[in-house]
């Protein structure tokens, strides 16, 4: 079976955990910022695209060099094996980043990269012109940086945070694929009751009722390398077994998302029903002040609004006040905000355990950790 050179790219502070990911699937790493290395062949495609919970994408390394004018970047383009992986009608649009290069022109770049996989794949198909590009998809990215070019083709299709259950979102949703990290990070488990009392649209509580029960993230949706010919509709046939073989419906879940805005509540009611957690999850439409904490040694997760405008912050930190002091009471239970508020444990009124820098979208956070005593 042929062996591939594979990177799940994440967000920045989140490759461990994809890192991590990726060894529970059974294949070795490298890591570097944002990015996770492993080999492994077409299953090993598909399944890291199904699992993922963490990661942004899978991408095939087609092949690097190193190249300063257009005729290296031509030539060393075309001496990549193309035919190994595009089809002769594959559609392959070419996107193109350059970072601190000779070779800064990107469209120029771009049109150049094309044009080589073009001459490559006429060669090696005993044709002349222009390709018909009329099947399946394959995006390219020719990435130079510091004069290093690297081609890679994308087999995610769609970011693999795009589960497939979001009907419906308020004005600033976490990311699926950081809403996981986040409760993956608690180190939760089934056994604990887990409540978001700031749920939005209720993308954190879903995504740990996804982990509780390991239900493959990749479950609904579809993936662009599912139409490329030399991966077979066996290997997909087999992965998305597996992950039915493995997902564990009836784990009992305690699962509490609450939030004041009752048009948020009833979206992820939506949500929750989409991604097949009819009767699982508890959503109450409550404000923060009355919130209330139920059971012991459980584990809060939330996303709490930052406030860009002097009313919002106050908002933010009179929220982080209220939360410290109602959790102040709970001793067993153990608290996880991310926040962008420099001064989060003076209004939390507690020193946290940990504390890790993450980025939601542009902004960056802390992931502010208060572990409880468990009892």
């Amino acid at each position: 079976m042929k062996e591939f050179n594979l990177v799940a790219t994440s967000a920045m502070g989140l490759e461990g955990i994809v890192a991590d990911e990726v060894k529970a699937l059974g294949y070795k790493t490298t890591t570097e910022n944002g990015k996770v290395y492993f080999t492994g062949d077409t299953t090993a495609i598909a399944r890291t695209n199904m699992w993922l919970r963490v990661a942004d994408r899978v991408r095939i390394i087609v092949g690097e060099f190193q190249a300063k004018t257009f005729d290296e970047l031509f030539e060393k383009t075309k001496a990549l094996p193309w035919e190994t992986f595009l089809p002769v009608d594959a559609a392959f649009p070419v996107a193109g980043k350059s970072v601190k290069s000779t070779l800064y022109s990107v469209p120029d770049c771009q049109a150049i990269a094309k044009k080589a996989i073009v001459e490559r794949l006429n060669q090696a198909y005993n044709r002349q012109g222009f390709l018909p590009e009329s099947g399946p998809l394959f995006k390219l990215e020719v990435s130079i940086l510091k004069d290093k070019v690297t081609f890679t083709i994308d087999t995610s299709g769609t970011g693999l945070h795009r589960r497939g259950y979001r009907v419906g979102q308020g004005e600033a949703p976490i990311k699926e694929t950081l809403a996981a990290a986040l409760v993956l990070l608690t180190k939760w488990n089934p056994d604990r009751p887990f409540h978001d009392p700031l749920c939005g649209s209720g993308t954190i509580p879903i995504e740990a009722a996804m982990i509780g029960q390991n239900i493959a993230p990749g479950t609904n949706r579809e993936f662009s390398s599912e139409h490329w010919p030399w991966i077979g509709q066996d290997v997909w046939d087999r992965v998305r077994e597996e992950a039915e073989d493995l997902a564990n419906y009836d784990q009992p879940l305690t699962i509490l998302g609450s939030d004041v805005d009752p048009r948020m509540i009833q979206i992820s009611e939506l949500n929750a029903v989409e991604a097949g957690f009819v009767d699982l999850i508890k959503w109450e439409q409550k404000d923060i002040s009355e919130l209330e904490v139920h059971g012991v040694n459980g584990v809060m997760v939330s996303n709490p609004p930052y406030g860009e405008r002097l009313g919002e912050v106050e908002e933010a930190e009179e929220i982080t006040k209220t939360i410290g002091k109602i959790m102040k009471h709970h001793p067993s239970w153990s608290v996880y905000m991310i926040s962008p508020l420099e001064n989060f444990e003076a209004l939390y009124g507690k020193k946290t355990s940990k504390k890790r820098k993450l980025f939601n979208g542009f902004i960056r956070t802390d992931y502010y950790q208060f572990w409880g005593k468990r009892q």
